[in-house]
Parts: structure tokens; sequence; C-alpha cells
């Protein structure tokens, strides 16, 4: 329930701001509001402050600008007017290029939002938690892929374990976040790569290949994680066996063992008991630990190895403001790209997430980083915020009938012909839009439904 309510209360400041938008422009071209409401369903409560009712809603999800002459419309309908008809201080009454501005400032407000956001996790800075910059082919550990290391990016480009990569496509690489970054959002683009090899400097090329489930690219390697323990779980097989944080494994039932991928490898066969020898002040010691699965055959030894920690801040005001405009700008490119992908053969079920997997996500999200951080850990679900209100402000401005988009394109429509659009004609318009938007509706249901069918089946 906490996850659900962290949820749905991250959506609703979004749609809230962006409703907000609607609102502050209807009032600076004189349209009146009459009601402004955060969430849906029945009133709970409500009080009127000069020509606007401010309500609290039964349904926490998002929220609602009703303006005056919304109604007209079905008026309309119902009269079989040619026209909408309207008073000058009514959304339809208002003439077309205020219609524009009330309708574009939704999304608008919805930049404004994310790059405050991101503005302001640039200023208190935000702790990224990581690996270093040193990779492992998969082809290595992975029985699957190994089959397929003729065509994975990593192998075809000469990459070995090991290597440490320090630039892509021209940017430097700080960490393991950083490659995950430039390669996730370049799948099929050839990209220039330099690494780091027994002290030589290397330069090549790698072409991410697209992961059809995600839409983000690969190229077939994981990090390369020292296996130095940083914490033990209480209560774990890890801490009965006596494992202490600063113990580094060397090997596991007498293979030995580089990084945690290669502990995973030995794993892979299922073993009930390991054996574990590790270097502890200089001295080695040999620890048994017992294995325990999960239904779905996943493991927790109750050992978490030591991690690369960045924190990323800004200088100032000035540097966090710009660093917000800028997070914005690649957010934006990078959403769109994703947009495009979408029709190059994507698994459309998996990509496409839905408001009840958006509201675990955003929950799920906060619960953890608050759990971890503490009030620390609100900066990343800020973060996160300021992504989702990227998305909304592209979505809202694809030109389809119900949207924000379609609307501007029918007032766009009525200035060009210097004439009201015809009752029938808006209608029709409607109508396809909002059989639109349920499809896509309920196709990301069903999106989301099996992705919490997959969850229940991994346990």
């Amino acid at each position: 329930m906490l996850t659900i309510l962290a949820g749905l209360i991250g959506l609703s400041i979004v749609v809230i701001f962006h409703e907000l938008g609607h609102f502050f422009a209807a009032r600076s071209v004189g349209v009146e509001v009459e009601a402004f409401s955060i969430g849906w369903g029945p009133k709970l409560v409500g009080k009127k402050w000069g020509k606007t009712e401010w309500r609290i809603s039964a349904l926490p999800l998002g929220g609602f600008c009703k303006m005056k002459g919304e109604d007209d419309f079905k008026k309309a309908l119902d009269l079989k007017l040619d026209t909408i008809p309207g008073s000058s201080d009514s959304f339809y009454g208002a003439s077309p290029w205020k219609r524009i501005i009330i309708l574009f400032s939704g999304p608008l407000m919805n930049v404004v939002f994310a790059i405050i956001m991101f503005s302001f996790v640039s200023l208190v800075g935000i702790t990224i938690i990581t690996a270093p910059n040193r990779i492992v082919l998969a082809s290595e550990f992975n029985k699957t892929t190994e089959a397929h290391a003729s065509s994975n990016p990593a192998d075809l480009a000469g990459l070995q374990s090991g290597d440490i990569i320090l630039a892509l496509d021209g940017k430097t690489v700080r960490d393991y976040s950083d490659i995950q970054e430039l390669i996730g959002f370049n799948p099929g683009k050839t990209m220039d790569i330099e690494i780091l090899r027994d002290g030589k400097k290397i330069a090549t090329t790698i072409t991410p290949m697209l992961d059809k489930n995600s839409g983000q690219g690969l190229i077939g390697i994981y990090a390369w994680v020292d296996p130095v323990i940083e914490k033990i779980e209480s209560g774990t097989s890890a801490e009965i066996a006596g494992l202490l944080p600063g113990d580094k494994v060397l090997s596991v039932n007498g293979q030995s063992v580089r990084n945690t991928i290669d502990i995973m490898k030995i794993l892979e066969s299922k073993p009930e008991v390991i054996e574990l020898n590790v270097e502890r002040s200089a001295q080695r010691i040999t620890k048994k630990l017992v294995v325990v699965y999960s239904d779905a055959n996943s493991l927790n030894l109750g050992i978490q190895f030591k991690s690369f920690v960045r924190h990323d801040k800004a200088a100032g005001v000035g540097d966090a403001f710009i660093n917000g405009v800028s997070e914005f700008s690649k957010t934006f490119s990078l959403t769109i790209r994703g947009i495009g992908l979408l029709f190059s053969g994507v698994n459309v079920l998996k990509a496409i997430s839905g408001p009840a997997r958006l509201t675990y996500i955003i929950g799920n999200a906060a619960t953890e980083s608050i759990k971890q951080s503490g009030l620390a850990g609100i900066v990343p679900i800020l973060n996160f915020l300021a992504f989702l209100s990227v998305g909304l402000f592209i979505m809202n401005l694809l030109p389809i009938p119900a949207l924000d988009g379609g609307q501007i394109l029918l007032s766009l429509s009525e200035m060009i012909k210097g004439k009201p659009i015809s009752t029938k004609s808006i209608y029709r318009f409607q109508t396809i839009g909002m059989v639109m938007i349920l499809a896509l509706f309920l196709f990301a249901t069903f999106s989301d439904v099996l992705f919490f069918i997959f969850r229940a089946g991994q346990g």
C-alpha cells in the first residue's frame, strides 16, 4: 500500500503541475476557470476563491482544470447546432489563438517543472551507486550469449574482459553508469570507443545492438566488480558463516575468482554449500556457506560487494540551472528517439508502460530510496519525476484528438479557415481521438498485466 500511495502521489504531482499550466494561461487570457481539482471523481472538500472552486476529489490520481464553457460542446451536439456557442470568457468562445495558448501552457508547465527539478537535483547533488568502467564480456559468463559471441558487439569490436572503457562517442567515461547511458541510448549507432588494456590505449568502433524487449542498446558486457565485501545482510548465510565487510573473495570451491561475475559463473551449477577462501587483514581464511535458493531459483548470499559511488553536484545556482536545461534537452532528445524505436521492431508489450506500472515503478523507487537513504532518498525520486514530466510534455503535444496537441491542431485549422469548425467535424475528430486513447490505454494496461504476472512468477 505504501508503494502504491507513493506512486500515486508522484504521478499526481506531475499531472497537477500540467493542469496548473492550463489554469494560469486561461486566467491570463480572460477565460474563466470554474473548478480546479486535485484528484478525480466525487468531490471530498471544496472552497471557492474568486470565480474558481478549489477541490480535493476522491481518486488520488492527478487532477483537472474545468474551464467555463466546456459543457457548451455537449449542448451544441444535443441541440444540433452548426457551431459551438460561447461567451468571450468561455473556452470555446475564446479566439483560436487564446485557446492555443491555454492548451500549450499545460505541456509547457511540464517543461518548467522538469527544468526546476533537474536544477534542484543538480544543486543539492545526487549520489549514483554504480561500478568502475572496467568490463567483463558477457560471452564468458552466459552460455546462451556465448553461443552467439560472433554477433555480440563487444566481441566483434575486439573487447576483452578486464578492458577499461575510457571514452565512447567522443565522451569521457567516468564509470559503468556512463557506459550504460551512452550504449543504452544509441542502439544501431556506430560509435568510437577508446579502451585501456595492459597500460595501452586502443581505439576502435562498436555498434550497440537493439534489445527488442527494452528498446535500449546492448553490447554484451557486465561491470567488473572486485569481489570485496562491503556489507553483510543480517540473518543471512553470509553472516552465519562469519564473513565480514572488507573480506576479499579469492576462490569459490577451489576455483579462483577475479570479479563477482566469476562467482556467479561458479554458482550457475546451483551448489547447496560453497567454500570461500577469503583474504582478511593480509591473512587467508576459509568459510563454508549454505546457499539458499528461492522458488524462482534465484539466490541471495546476503553479500553486498563494494560499489563505486559518484556524487554529482553543481558549483552554484547558475551552474545548477544550466545543468537543468541541459538535462531537459538531453532527456527530450532521448525520449523522441525512444518513440522512434517503437517502430523499429521493439516488443511494445514490454517497452510501453501504462498507469499501473508507472505507479508501481515510482512508488517502489520512492520507498526503496527513502528506506536506504532517508530524506536524502527524495533526490533521485525528484529526478525520476522530472524524466516523467518530459514524457508527459511530449505525449500531450502529439497531434492526437482529445490530447492538447489534437486540440491545438483544431484551433490552428480554425485560424486558417477564418471561421469556426462545425460541431459535427469536432465530434468526429474527438470520437477518433477517444478510440485511439482507449486503444492505447487498453494496450498499455495489458502490457502492465503481463509485467506484474512476470514479476509474480519471479517470486
